[in-house]
């Protein structure tokens, strides 16, 4: 299907506080193939967070480019990258950040309003999304209601029901016990597989790699084989 993320000669540097410069990433040239599930793997510092934040829009480069679709996003004003985000990429995050106040449905629903999802389509949608994550006997559950594993999955489901073009999981299983963390990856694994999603994760768990349709692996901002 080709790539729908690739990097050319990605640096990032950073400023500490006596004013010398840390280099986060490395000259990184990496591919990120369309409807696969790709891992960034390193221990902690290697740099995974910040590629992942780089190739995600959160962040820009210090020297380099990426190019998603086809179009250089590093160029972008910051109103096209928040409507890039918004509208085609959606993040899971190592803390689920679901509100407290709102049980999964709404959870989900609330996600669709920010994309602009047809109102009419809305309700469709997030029982369609939380039957694929296994959820549907759950969704008017809050979330201090639910286990772990249940909570990221209703994160999963908010990140995929306005169908993205790309899913960026940073570390999404770090809290969970090796049994659940299995789970949600064997789900991202599933959604890949059924759905054609491209799904791109950070990690450091070796378990995981098994997984995975592409493994890169980062050591001190580079990519090693």
């Amino acid at each position: 299907m080709g790539s729908i993320i690739s990097t050319e000669g990605l640096c990032r540097d950073f400023k500490i506080g006596d004013g010398s410069v840390v280099s986060a990433l490395k000259n990184i040239n990496i591919e990120i193939e369309q409807g696969k599930l790709t891992i960034l793997r390193g221990r902690s510092g290697s740099g995974k967070t910040t590629l992942i934040n780089i190739l995600g829009a959160l962040d820009k480069p210090t020297k380099g480019r990426v190019l998603f679709d086809g179009k250089d996003i590093t160029r972008l004003s910051e109103r096209k990258r928040d409507e890039l985000r918004r509208y085609d990429m959606s993040f899971v995050f190592q803390s689920v950040a679901l509100m407290s106040s709102m049980n999964a449905y709404e959870n989900v629903e609330f996600g669709l309003r920010l994309s602009k999802f047809p109102y009419d389509k809305r309700d469709k949608r997030v029982r369609e999304v939380m039957r694929n994550v296994g959820l549907d006997k759950r969704m008017f559950h809050r979330p201090s209601e639910m286990s772990g594993g249940e909570q990221q999955r209703v994160a999963i489901a908010r990140a995929i029901a306005h169908d993205p073009k790309v899913v960026f999981a940073d570390e999404p299983t770090a809290e969970l016990d090796t049994a659940t963390a299995l789970h949600v990856v064997k789900l991202f694994k599933e959604l890949v597989a059924e759905y054609g999603m491209t799904i791109i994760m950070t990690t450091h768990d070796p378990s995981m790699m098994d997984i995975a349709d592409r493994v890169y692996t980062l050591e001190d901002g580079e990519i090693v084989e």
